[in-house]
């Protein structure tokens, strides 16, 4: 499973061009989709600096509103994840993008935590089967060797969203009482609607594979369609099955603990980073200011890790590393007395689960393929979004019982720490897996 293996062994300089021109049609409007998709789903831990007076929630029932989210997600991650392998990612990724961006932007009607509840959970239905249909998709288009670095070129969607869409959204908070409406509100608002047009643009940028992308040339879409099928047939011989045994591989299982526990303390942190900068006497622009700099550190540190886990070939190593940085810097945040200290901590916390997602993604499609990788990868998005509620919840709940948000952080940073050992764990699992089947 880490095994370096260089580009120039593998791909011509014909094939490299071929890979570098579907690469660039299709990345960058995948990420566009992903600031966007990223941007409404945190927006909400600014709504949370006057919304949750005005709406009337406690600290609690917040991080029990942010984390239905997930719940939602939950439900319906493997069934879409089945269904855009059903009916294509081009209309299914559509399908996605309308209705949750309708679905954020109306957020901005609740009027109570009943209210609230309500569209966290109908935006995690909408949303849910993104993110694992589109690592889906990207593994239908791109071989195995490129396949952290399309991941981490779409992943650093989660920093550039931090970093541009938190000063604007500590903006937007300022346009209080424009038109009747709340700061909250035309955050929401404005930030959920580019969705909507995004989803009406996935009919005319997407090709569901390459065997159907007009804009490639005949002899490029033969072969790289011929490259996949291979790499496929290799790995239907090491890992045989469909969608049950994939759901009770341990392989899977131990991936999908492994993102429980990153995405339980990332996502802690992400929903009540502006609530606990606020916490230093700030006002909204300076929060909005502040909360961008741990996405603009990342965002050049998760391309270069996830360059560093394709040129190494270890993965499981780099996986493993983002676990032991992400405890480093949640533990400094916790005991943090200063804004510079505190901001450092999560800054380190943030480029560990960012860089965390770009290395991680790139394992499962290693040791499944066809609907095996449709159902255990989305098995493995649906548990982690788990830890999406758990992570929100707890600090919530912490913060009201103790006043304090160390406590929360603390366990948080343990959390991220034991996503280090479970990684390292799958990944001797899967060498033995592949072991099994390859006589050495």
């Amino acid at each position: 499973m880490d095994r370096p293996i260089t580009e120039q062994a593998v791909f011509t300089p014909w094939q490299h061009t071929v890979l570098c021109k579907a690469m660039w049609r299709i990345v960058p409007f995948l990420f566009g989709c992903y600031v966007i998709a990223y941007l409404d789903r945190v927006n909400v831990g600014f709504a949370a600096l006057s919304m949750n007076k005005d709406v009337g929630l406690s600290p609690s029932q917040y991080g029990f509103g942010v984390g239905l989210f997930f719940f939602g997600y939950f439900a319906l991650e493997i069934p879409s994840n089945l269904m855009l392998q059903r009916i294509g990612a081009r209309v299914w990724i559509a399908r996605i993008m309308i209705t949750w961006g309708l679905i954020s932007a109306a957020t901005a009607l609740v009027t109570g935590p009943t209210g609230f509840y309500a569209m966290r959970f109908l935006l995690g239905l909408a949303e849910a089967g993104f993110v694992p249909g589109v690592f889906l998709y990207l593994a239908s288009w791109f071989p195995g060797v490129w396949r952290s670095r399309t991941t981490a070129a779409f992943l650093v969607g989660i920093p550039v969203a931090g970093l541009f869409g938190s000063p604007i959204s500590g903006f937007l908070l300022t346009l209080d009482g424009w038109i009747g409406l709340r700061g909250w509100q035309w955050l929401l608002v404005l930030e959920g609607l580019p969705a909507v047009f995004l989803g009406i643009a996935c009919l005319f940028v997407l090709s569901d594979r390459p065997s159907e992308a007009e804009w490639l040339a005949p002899e490029e879409r033969e072969w790289l369609s011929g490259r996949l099928a291979e790499e496929r047939d290799d790995i239907a011989t090491h890992s045989p099955g469909g969608v049950l045994s994939a759901l009770a591989n341990p392989c899977v299982l131990i991936c999908a603990a492994t993102n429980f526990a990153m995405i339980m303390g990332s996502s802690g942190v992400a929903y009540w980073t502006p609530l606990i900068i606020r916490n230093f006497g700030l006002t909204y622009v300076q929060v909005g200011m502040v909360t961008a700099i741990p996405p603009l550190v990342a965002m050049v540190g998760m391309v270069l890790w996830s360059r560093s886990a394709d040129r190494t070939g270890k993965r499981i190593a780099h996986v493993a590393a983002t676990g032991i940085l992400g405890f480093c810097g949640l533990a400094v945040s916790a005991f943090a007395e200063t804004p510079a200290l505190a901001i450092a901590g999560l800054t380190a916390t943030v480029l560990a689960s960012t860089s965390f997602q770009a290395s991680f993604w790139a394992i499962p499609p290693g040791f499944l393929t066809g609907r095996a990788a449709a159902g255990g990868i989305a098995l493995i998005v649906s548990v982690g979004n788990l830890g999406g509620f758990t992570g929100p919840y707890l600090v919530g709940y912490l913060k009201q019982a103790t006043d304090s948000y160390q406590v929360a952080l603390l366990l948080l940073s343990f959390c991220i720490l034991c996503s280090a050992g479970l990684v390292t764990l799958a990944g001797r699992m899967i060498a033995a897996r592949r072991a099994a089947y390859v006589p050495s």
